[in-house]
């Protein structure tokens, strides 16, 4: 098996009344019996590390019962976990661990690799994957966001935000900043480098919109014109996106500004960015009744200009198939089984590559569907069909390593294993229903209503 030299990623109205809060967080603690849910592993103690040559990052995936880590190299399973219910990954912000949103809340899984700074060098280390015991407390864990060294919690069935560093995810006595929203709604929030806090704005029937909050949680802008508004990604000089029905929400510089969606439905509820790209891609639906499997454009944010323009791909596509190179291209596995490259600053199709057999979009977002997940120069797909995961190089086309899985993949996401781990910001966790009535999706374990929403965003 051959495997390409590691790359590493581009740098990647009415006020809000919210009580912020300094000090240990009462969310974020090891888990009592009483805390973790059954179905969920118990804490192990931190097995004998062994000093690595260099970083190594892990892949997790999901599936029906549990969730699995590998060696993102040689795609060897290095941990199996049981979890009830529909469990859900997201990368912490630390480069080791993951958050895995399942019952009780967001439990924390070290993936058994890490960086540790030695004056003008670093050590790196591997140890056995574990759970670690630490429980985030949550009704309905939802959106993980990490940037600038933070990362930000949002609980679907309450409405609390909790931020913390993100070094400080194991430390029992961590600082946190935590708010309420005044209505609990499936949202986001994504904290800046100097406190500013983006904040989504909705209720259990819609979402309209978002306020961004200074370090004091004091309200320094809003803007209510983002029907349905899902997803964030932040791209280049720290410029938060936010997805609408009917184009994208940009906040720059304390001033937020609307880039209209080319179509008056023009649904853009998933973003992709990178710290050093003006650029951000999103997935573009431009009718609300559209087939899940019709869905063949994707959209590109120039947020330095304001232009919103579209690809057209050979194939259509689901909001989880997506990911961005560390050049910052867009990759795209589409229904026919080949992964599209796209260069963003031109908007053309590079090159398509052949990874698996044909696919079908599925309505049920729960239902297992090839994932997309990149990092340091390689594109990750999960394979369902066939029970595979791959691994391509985005920069050659090569598919460089595939390997048979022992359960059939769901979820697939994973961590550098390396201290200044900044990924594509990924702004599709959670399903995006844009436009159907419909109830009864099992969310980290319990039944819930999203009203007015489809399957695909």
């Amino acid at each position: 098996m051959h495997r390409p030299p590691l790359r590493r990623p581009l740098a990647l109205a009415a006020a809000l009344s919210l009580a912020l809060v300094a000090g240990c967080s009462s969310t974020g603690t090891t888990a009592s019996p009483e805390q973790a849910a059954s179905g969920t592993p118990t804490a192990t103690s931190t097995p004998e590390p062994t000093e690595a040559a260099a970083s190594q990052p892990r892949l997790a995936i999901t599936y029906d019962g549990g969730v699995q880590v590998l060696d993102a190299t040689s795609l060897e399973v290095l941990g199996d976990f049981p979890f009830d219910g529909f469990a859900r990954l997201n990368p912490a912000g630390d480069g080791r661990h993951l958050l895995v949103s399942a019952p009780g809340g967001w439990h924390s899984l070290d993936a058994g690799a890490w960086e540790q700074a030695h004056g003008d060098h670093s050590h790196y280390y591997t140890a056995e994957p574990r759970v670690t015991g630490t429980v985030f407390a949550a009704e309905e864990g939802g959106h993980v966001v990490a940037h600038a060294g933070r990362t930000v919690l949002f609980d679907d069935g309450t409405g609390q935000v909790v931020a913390f560093d993100s070094a400080d995810l194991e430390d029992p006595d961590r600082e946190t900043r935590e708010f309420r929203t005044p209505s609990a709604h499936h949202g986001v929030a994504v904290e800046l480098s100097d406190g500013r806090m983006v904040v989504s704005e909705g209720d259990e029937e819609s979402r309209n919109g978002i306020r961004v909050l200074d370090a004091d949680g004091n309200e320094i802008a809003a803007n209510d014109q983002c029907p349905n508004v899902h997803g964030e990604t932040v791209a280049a000089d720290e410029v938060v996106v936010i997805g609408c029905t009917d184009g994208v929400l940009v906040y720059r510089d304390g001033q937020i500004t609307k880039i209209d969606s080319p179509d008056e439905y023009g649904r853009i509820g998933n973003q992709w960015g990178l710290d050093d790209s003006p650029v951000v891609v999103g997935d573009y639906r431009s009718e609300q009744d559209t087939p899940a499997d019709a869905v063949g454009r994707i959209s590109l944010i120039d947020t330095a200009t304001g232009e919103l323009r579209l690809v057209e791909l050979p194939a259509s596509y689901w909001y989880r198939s997506i990911g961005r190179g560390e050049d910052g291209e867009a990759v795209v596995l589409g229904t026919d089984g080949q992964l599209h490259v796209v260069d963003t600053a031109t908007g053309t199709l590079v090159r398509s590559v052949p990874v698996m057999s044909a696919w079908e979009v599925e309505e049920d977002w729960q239902t297992p569907q090839p994932q997309v997940f990149t990092m340091e120069g390689t594109a990750y797909v999960s394979d369902p069909v066939d029970d595979k995961v791959h691994a391509v190089d985005i920069e050659t086309g090569e598919v460089w390593a595939s390997a048979d899985l022992s359960v059939t993949p769901n979820e697939l996401k994973g961590v550098t294993g390396s201290a200044d781990e900044n990924p594509a910001h990924d702004g599709e966790h959670g399903h995006d229903h844009a436009g159907e009535d419909h109830e009864g999706h099992d969310h980290a374990g319990e039944e819930h209503d999203h009203e007015g929403e489809t399957s695909q965003s």
